[in-house]
């Protein structure tokens, strides 16, 4: 399996432009959520070229401020298009290098062996739920999936009464961590990371309208080199969907329905 997929990717990659030399490391900041399927496909490239994949997991927000200061980036996925814009905005990216790769889903979870039960629904009784304990969340001033996880609170009507029982957490999985250890009886976190973590199961998904879309995008930093850039266009391409699809997240938003 593992020598068809790398004549796969060698495959893939004839069709592109030559890559740097050999030995080459890529250094890529992503989200925090994409972890396990980003270093699975990590792992795809480097079997098929040879080039090293590094790779910088935190919040979006975290990353965009290091790239700012002249932190070493050369690709950068961000699970919020605002600071996609931000970095852009700095004069730090390649112009026109944007662009979407996968979309993700809001959950509401608990630990594995709760026996809390939800339907979340306009005023669900969530601040019932959870009785004199807090909600883990992300950051919801500067972390996409604290903010996803605000606006599907306030679509609901229940934001009002959380907002002040909040566990937030510097990253999504900072969030899934509370729960994972029984810190927080509950938490919101994205479907790809409740799928990642066996100690929390999920109560629930936040309807798709109560949140903007939850877009993943890509863009290449002016100090990328060639295998930068082909790394970027194997993570975009069709071959790389399945790993994506695999790993929770949705490649194809009429998709989605499917799960």
């Amino acid at each position: 399996m593992r020598e068809r997929l790398a004549r796969l990717l060698a495959a893939f990659i004839l069709f592109l432009p030559a890559v740097a030399s050999a030995g080459h490391t890529v250094t890529v900041f992503a989200a925090s959520s994409m972890k396990e399927a980003l270093d699975d496909l990590a792992r795809q490239f480097e079997t098929a070229t040879g080039h090293r994949i590094f790779v910088s997991y935190l919040g979006s927000n975290a990353h965009a401020r290091q790239i700012e200061a002249g932190a070493p980036a050369e690709v950068f996925i961000s699970a919020d298009a605002d600071w996609i814009d931000y970095v852009v905005a700095q004069g730090r990216a390649v112009p026109d290098s944007r662009r979407e790769l996968v979309r993700n889903e809001l959950v509401l979870v608990a630990p594995a062996r709760s026996d809390v039960a939800l339907s979340i629904a306009p005023g669900f009784p969530l601040k019932a739920a959870l009785a004199d304990k807090r909600l883990a969340i992300a950051n919801p001033d500067v972390v996409p999936a604290g903010k996803y996880a605000k606006a599907a609170l306030q679509s609901l009507g229940v934001w009002e009464g959380v907002k002040d029982r909040l566990a937030p957490g510097e990253s999504v999985r900072a969030a899934l961590a509370f729960v994972a250890a029984g810190a927080a009886p509950l938490g919101i976190v994205y479907r790809t990371d409740a799928l990642a973590e066996r100690s929390v199961k999920i109560l629930g998904k936040f309807p798709p309208r109560s949140h903007p879309p939850i877009v993943y995008s890509l863009v290449l930093m002016k100090r990328a080199n060639q295998a930068a850039r082909v790394f970027a266009e194997f993570v975009a391409s069709p071959k790389a969907q399945a790993t994506w699809w695999k790993h929770g997240f949705i490649t194809d938003p009429e998709r989605a329905s499917d799960r």
